[in-house]
């Protein structure tokens, strides 16, 4: 099991938006809109790293008002 946090900066406006889709999203435990350097966090939890690659640049990537993330795989 792979579990991983995903931050994400996203366009002016499209915070809430971007947390509700992430949230839809298979394998994301929960999203949070937040303060700070960065307008989301995401927690991911999938099988392996290559299914935490697939829902990052093929399901977080593409949608709309997404711009920068960042990738931290839980150690413990």
């Amino acid at each position: 099991m792979v579990n991983a946090y995903v931050t994400v900066i996203t366009g002016s406006g499209a915070s809430a938006d971007v947390a509700s889709a992430i949230r839809e999203l298979s394998g994301v435990e929960a999203a949070h809109v937040v303060a700070g350097d960065f307008d989301v966090i995401a927690e991911v939890s999938v099988e392996n790293v290559r299914e935490l690659q697939a829902v990052v640049t093929g399901g977080i990537h593409a949608i709309e008002g997404v711009g920068t993330t960042r990738t931290y795989v839980q150690l413990d």
